[in-house]
């Protein structure tokens, strides 16, 4: 079993605001989840309102709100569908050394258009979470049950059955 008496602080920067109701009262439970074993801070930032033909802008003035959203000194980890696959019980390795060197993590998640060039090159960590395109809301519907389970793999506790 992971160390789990340090706390590690996690992040979730997002652009736009939860509209459907159901996946919003989900994440509203693994919030409350991940939050008795962590801290859990979600920022969510303003969505540019472009329309398709301005993606480059609207990514590039989303990607500069995202990064003012982010601590000095956390790891910023990019979803991203083309980023690195893991399963949950290496995601819980990784975020363990990091949270054992007393590192907090920012993970960010873009609107209809994606990611601008500047967060990818910013981050620590692109990860994918899936490589079919989600919305923001489902990405981070699934990315907060990650962070749960990946908390109660650092406990040992039995939710985890991912072998």
């Amino acid at each position: 079993m992971l160390r789990a008496t340090i706390k590690m602080r996690f992040l979730l920067v997002v652009v736009g605001k939860m509209k459907d109701s159901s996946i919003h009262a989900a994440c509203k439970e693994y919030t409350a989840r991940v939050r008795r074993h962590s801290k859990l801070d979600i920022r969510e930032v303003r969505d540019s309102g472009r329309s398709d033909r301005q993606a480059v802008e609207a990514r590039r003035d989303e990607g500069k709100a995202l990064l003012r959203a982010v601590p000095a000194g956390a790891r910023i980890v990019a979803l991203t569908r083309t980023g690195v696959g893991e399963t949950s019980s290496q995601l819980a390795k990784r975020l363990a050394s990091w949270r054992d060197h007393g590192l907090d993590v920012a993970f960010v998640v873009g609107g209809a258009h994606g990611l601008s060039d500047e967060v990818l090159s910013r981050a620590d960590l692109k990860m994918s979470i899936s490589s079919l395109t989600l919305p923001h809301e489902l990405a981070r519907l699934v990315l907060l049950e990650q962070l749960y389970r990946v908390c109660t793999i650092w406990r040992g506790e039995p939710y985890h059955k991912g072998g």
